[in-house]
């Protein structure tokens, strides 16, 4: 029997999914039309980052509003903390992985998850090949669904706290991957961030950074495949 808790959280999930693949839709079409712009489709090319005048600034704040909607629709969809920031991770990991579906079939580019993409621009520019910031979208959208759908019951703020440490390192190092070329290059000036192009991704370190980030994945769903049995009784008790 589905309760009207368990029917919402699975409407929740719904709603939210449909607002991140519109969302996607909208951000590929976006990047179709300022790359198209500029000449650069595919990003990894010389001068990938071109001046444009008033495109430089508008750009930045459009990304920062876009982390803005989705942080948003995951806080409106949860009802506690963590399912709020579950519906994030969840809001975050469709778009990101169907903004790249999108921009194939706008442009034909990527023309593999090997390909390299500018990922991000804030605070440096992100570098990095289509499957690493895809393969963090799936973690994200494995530990959100594994927080909102089931985990019937408040948890007290700080009982999984070392799951997240973990995972939160692995933040950190995912992030320094993603920005290492540009931090290197970062005290010669704005034109060598433009022009700056990564020679090899650091996928030993990305991938210790993957095992960590989704230590709070893994603990969620352990968490949710223990409490199934003793959610299930009182389940059917109210049937």
């Amino acid at each position: 029997m589905n309760t009207p808790e368990r029917m919402n959280t699975r409407t929740c999930w719904f709603v939210v999914g449909v607002f991140a693949v519109a969302m996607a839709w909208v951000e590929a079409a976006v990047v179709y039309y300022l790359r198209t712009l500029v000449d650069r489709i595919e990003p990894y090319q010389p001068n990938p980052l071109p001046i444009a005048t008033g495109l430089g600034q508008a750009e930045l704040i459009r990304e920062l509003a876009t982390l803005i909607m989705i942080f948003t629709v995951g806080w409106l969809a949860g009802a506690t903390w963590r399912s709020r920031f579950g519906y994030m991770g969840i809001a975050f990991g469709i778009w990101d992985i169907f903004y790249y579906v999108f921009l194939k079939v706008m442009t034909g580019w990527p023309n593999s998850v090997g390909d390299w993409d500018i990922l991000f621009l804030l605070p440096l520019p992100w570098w990095g090949p289509v499957w690493a910031p895809t393969s963090i979208a799936l973690l994200m959208i494995l530990w959100g669904t594994f927080v909102t759908q089931f985990e019937h019951a408040p948890m007290p703020a700080c009982s999984n706290w070392k799951p997240v440490a973990v995972g939160c390192l692995g933040i950190a190092l995912a992030l320094y991957v993603f920005m290492a070329d540009a931090i290197q290059v970062a005290h010669q000036g704005a034109v060598a961030l433009r022009t700056m192009l990564p020679v090899e991704f650091d996928w030993p370190l990305f991938f210790v950074a993957l095992v960590l980030m989704a230590v709070p994945a893994v603990n969620a769903g352990r968490t949710a495949l223990r409490r199934a049995p003793a959610v299930e009784p009182q389940l059917a008790r109210v049937a």
